[in-house]
C-alpha cells in the first residue's frame, strides 16, 4: 500500500479545519501512487482525496495546483483542487505539504480497448486545447540533457544485468535522436504521464484524467507518442490498429499538422527511450525504503525496438 505519512482521524479533521467542506466522516488509504500518500475522505460535502507530497519540492507544487485548477474550470475532467480558508491550494503537515482536490467518477482498466482508446485520444485532445491559454510554463524535466545524463549513469550497472547488447541499444539510439528536430512543432502544456493508472472511465467513456505532476511543456506530440506507448503498444498483432483507434480520437478534437504526423513515429522512439531509461534507473538504483513495485524497463525496450524496425503510423 502505498502510504508513506499515515494520518489519524484528528490529523485529517486537524486539516479539515483550514476548508469548507464541513465535518470528516469516514477515511481510507489509497493503495495507489509511487511518490505521494493519498486519501478518500468523505465529508458533509461529499468525497475528496487528500494528498501528502513525499518527495516533491515545495517550490514546484505552486505549477501543478494552479494548472489542474485552471483545466478543471476549462471544461477538462480533472481533479479540481479546492481553496482554503485563506484562498490557498497547500497546506502543511508534518513538514511536509499537500492538498485536496475532487474526487472524479470511474474506474482504471489493466488494458483499453479500441473503444476506450478512441476515448482517450479524444480526452488528451480537449486537455491540450484547454492549456492553451495557460500563462505559467515549466521546462521539460525528462528532456534530451536529462536523457543523456541518465544514460550514462546506468551504462555500467546494465551491462551486467541486461547484456551489452542493450548497452549497445542505448548508445545507438541515443546518437540518432540527437539530430532530431523538435522545437518548431506546435506544443505547449502537456500531461507527460497518460499511462492506464492515470485515466478513469465509466464504460466506455473517459470520466476522469488524475496526476499531473509530469506535466510540463512539449510538444503535443510527445504527448501522444506517451500515451501510444502506454496505452495502445500492447507488442501484439492488432497494435497499429489499436493506435489508430486513439488518433483517431484525437484528431476528431484537434487535427494534427502535417509537420506533428511526419515527428509521430520518432517522437515514439523518443517516448519509448525516455520510459526505459527511467525505469533502468529505478532498477539499478532502487530507492532506500522503496514500498512500490519497480515497473520492467525490458517492456520499454522492446517498444522501443518496435519502432525502430517496424512503422507503426503513417
Amino acid at each position: 500500500m502505498s502510504v508513506y505519512t499515515d494520518l489519524t482521524r484528528s490529523d485529517i479533521e486537524q486539516i479539515l479545519a483550514d476548508y469548507r467542506l464541513g465535518e470528516l466522516q469516514a477515511f481510507a488509504g489509497i493503495a495507489a501512487g509511487i511518490e505521494n500518500s493519498n486519501f478518500f475522505i468523505d465529508t458533509q460535502t461529499g468525497r475528496y482525496v487528500l494528498t501528502i507530497f513525499e518527495r516533491m519540492r515545495h517550490e514546484e507544487l505552486p505549477y501543478f495546483m494552479r494548472l489542474m485548477k485552471h483545466l478543471a474550470h476549462g471544461g477538462v475532467s480533472c481533479p479540481d483542487v479546492l481553496v482554503r480558508r485563506d484562498g490557498s491550494l497547500l497546506f502543511e503537515y508534518a513538514g511536509k505539504h499537500g492538498c485536496i482536490v475532487s474526487c472524479l467518477p470511474g474506474r482504471t482498466c489493466d488494458e483499453l480497448n479500441e473503444v476506450q482508446l478512441r476515448s482517450s485520444g479524444r480526452a488528451l485532445a480537449s486537455l491540450h486545447l484547454a492549456g492553451r491559454d495557460f500563462a505559467e510554463r515549466r521546462q521539460n524535466p525528462t528532456g534530451f540533457d536529462w536523457l543523456q545524463a541518465t544514460a550514462q549513469q546506468v551504462a555500467a550497472p546494465m551491462s551486467a544485468r541486461y547484456g551489452d547488447e542493450a548497452v549497445q541499444l542505448l548508445q545507438d539510439e541515443l546518437q540518432w535522436q540527437q539530430h532530431a528536430e523538435t522545437e518548431e512543432l506546435p506544443q505547449g502544456v502537456i500531461h507527460g504521464d497518460l499511462f492506464v493508472d492515470n485515466i478513469l472511465f465509466e464504460d466506455n467513456d473517459v470520466s476522469g484524467i488524475i496526476d499531473f505532476y509530469y506535466a510540463h511543456d512539449a510538444p503535443y506530440v510527445m504527448d501522444i507518442a506517451i500515451s501510444l506507448n502506454a496505452q495502445a503498444v500492447v507488442l501484439g498483432a492488432h497494435d497499429t490498429r489499436r493506435m489508430q483507434a486513439f488518433l483517431g480520437g484525437y484528431e476528431a478534437i484537434r487535427p494534427l499538422q502535417p509537420e506533428e504526423k511526419e515527428a509521430l513515429p520518432l517522437m515514439l522512439r523518443r517516448a519509448a527511450l525516455r520510459f526505459w531509461v527511467s525505469r533502468l534507473y529505478d532498477a539499478l538504483f532502487p530507492r532506500e525504503g522503496e514500498m512500490v513495485q519497480i515497473k520492467d524497463p525490458e517492456e520499454y525496450r522492446r517498444k522501443l525496438l518496435l519502432h525502430r524496425t517496424v512503422a507503426l503510423v503513417d
